[in-house]
């Protein structure tokens, strides 16, 4: 083998490894913030359309699933931490 080829196959291998390091890590430690209280993590509240309704469930919000994205999160299933010193009391 030439040493084209051997530099090409020594590149392959270090992007492979690299690649297997950053999925470990990424299996290990989510880079997601916090939890939503509201709704758990999963993004999804019971929809106010199934609170009142007489079993049935489906509306606009929640395409007739009975689960809406949540207002606390935005439907993200992470808390966003709020910003201090922006405002003044």
């Amino acid at each position: 083998m030439g040493p084209i080829v051997l530099t090409q196959l020594a590149t392959g291998l270090s992007m492979l490894a690299g690649a297997a390091l950053v999925k470990s890590v990424m299996d290990q430690k989510p880079m997601a913030g916090p939890l939503c209280p509201s709704c758990n993590g999963t993004g999804r509240v019971a929809c106010l359309c199934s609170r009142w309704s007489d079993g049935d469930a489906g509306c606009r919000a929640c395409s007739g699933s009975g689960r809406m994205a949540c207002s606390s999160c935005g439907g993200t299933g992470t808390g966003r931490p709020i910003p201090f010193g922006k405002f003044s009391i």
